[in-house]
């Protein structure tokens, strides 16, 4: 009787042909299926290949819910990864320069922070997309100015030049979002100074005593209160200091109070600094950075990094691999579809007609059966997979320690007293 390492293309697929693991158990499985199902007593129409394809297939099954139970702990970590997948079948197996099946990945914020980045992209306080410092030449008795004809770059290589004749073409159908307009000059680094004496520290530094001098006073202050205390400071220079207040609306500014010129010839009255950035189509911007964001050289998304679960590296999970408890799901679920293959032989051919009576064949019975236990193997497994989602640990972990900690308060201390631990 040929084994399975003797047979020519024992299974459909051929992941595990070469797994010596796999070649013990397909033996095995074709000896307890056709024991299982009566063949003792009853011969059991199912041949070797059949029952080795179930247990490919099992196996199969076995691997992709525990691959979809990694990508739901992990895919907070697996985010923004190379796919490095090709899909491709070679040999029996699945081509990947790299897989993540069963490895324990580094935690990282990198998918919080990129979800935050539009947050901070949309107040101009950071995010991916680039800003520029642009100007507006006032001249007297003009109020309105155009920002897409009127704005200048105010810095680098291009400065003086028209802003939307500076950047790459494929954004001037975007809109020009204004984050920040410059009403005062930039403050000197000195007005900021919270919780020493200028004077005394700028003599300091004038006659080389180093930073401080011996009469210079500190408090020990939370750090928050000097931030906030800043921010005052910044908002009251701002509001206090400011020559001009402004409106935009479509695609003009509008500054108040009108700028005054001495004659009616509209005499230049001096530059409007503002910051400005434009709204970049998410999926293929041209400022975003490169590498961590997933952009190329050339500034287009790239579609070589995860984004869906289906670009998870994920592969077949090697029956060598596989604990026990794992093997014997998956014997029983070969077992249930071996059965149910059984069944649809047999369904074919519901009465057999004998001398003197009709043998009715059980092959409907055996079809429902093999999917009532098909559905509670998988069920079951689900279920034990959902429980142990890293989020899941991390709350039972959590409940435990409190539990701990209940405990603690009552632990028994030297001399037969108890105190009260927290």
């Amino acid at each position: 009787m040929a084994t399975f390492a003797q047979t020519p293309n024992p299974t459909p697929y051929g992941f595990f042909d070469s797994d010596p693991v796999f070649q013990w158990e397909a033996d095995a499985a074709y000896t307890w299926v056709r024991r299982r199902l009566g063949d003792d007593v009853v011969t059991v129409e199912i041949t070797k290949k059949q029952v080795w394809a179930a247990l490919e297939e099992s196996t199969l099954e076995y691997g992709r819910m525990v691959g979809q139970n990694q990508i739901t702990s992990q895919m907070a970590s697996l985010l923004g990864l190379a796919q490095a997948f090709s899909g491709s079948v070679i040999n029996g197996q699945l081509s990947s320069s790299y897989s993540v099946t069963g490895l324990y990945p580094q935690a990282s914020f990198d998918f919080v922070m990129r979800q935050a980045d539009a947050y901070s992209a949309y107040a101009g306080l950071g995010g991916v997309y680039d800003t520029y410092l642009c100007y507006l030449d006032l001249t007297g008795s003009k109020q309105d100015y155009n920002l897409y004809t009127e704005l200048y770059r105010g810095e680098g290589a291009q400065a003086g030049g028209s802003f939307l004749t500076t950047v790459p073409s494929a954004s001037l159908n975007n809109k020009i979002r204004v984050y920040e307009v410059f009403h005062f000059e930039p403050l000197a680094a000195q007005n900021y100074l919270l919780n020493a004496s200028n004077i005394t520290n700028f003599l300091a530094t004038e006659f080389n005593y180093e930073s401080y001098v011996n009469t210079s006073v500190f408090y020990v202050l939370p750090v928050y209160e000097d931030v906030l205390r800043r921010g005052m400071l910044e908002t009251a220079h701002r509001v206090r200091r400011s020559n001009y207040s402004y409106k935009i609306q479509g695609r003009n500014i509008r500054i108040f109070p009108c700028p005054a010129g001495p004659d009616s010839n509209y005499t230049p009255a001096g530059r409007l600094w503002m910051r400005v950035a434009l709204n970049f189509d998410n999926y293929s911007s041209i400022n975003p950075a490169e590498a961590p964001y997933g952009y190329g050289s050339d500034y287009v998304a790239q579609s070589a990094q995860i984004a869906t679960p289906g670009q998870v590296p994920i592969t077949t999970v090697p029956p060598s691999a596989i604990n026990e408890v794992g093997r014997q799901w998956i014997r029983q679920y070969c077992l249930a579809i071996c059965k149910e293959i059984v069944g649809r032989h047999r369904s074919k051919f519901d009465v057999v007609p004998i001398p003197g009576k009709e043998l009715r064949l059980d092959g409907k019975e055996l079809i429902q059966e093999a999917k009532e236990e098909k559905e509670k193997l998988v069920t079951g497994f689900l279920e034990f997979l959902g429980a142990l989602t890293y989020d899941q640990v991390v709350e039972r972990e959590a409940a435990k320690a409190e539990a701990m900690a209940r405990i603690m308060k009552f632990m028994p201390m030297p001399l037969g007293k108890a105190i009260l631990i927290g």
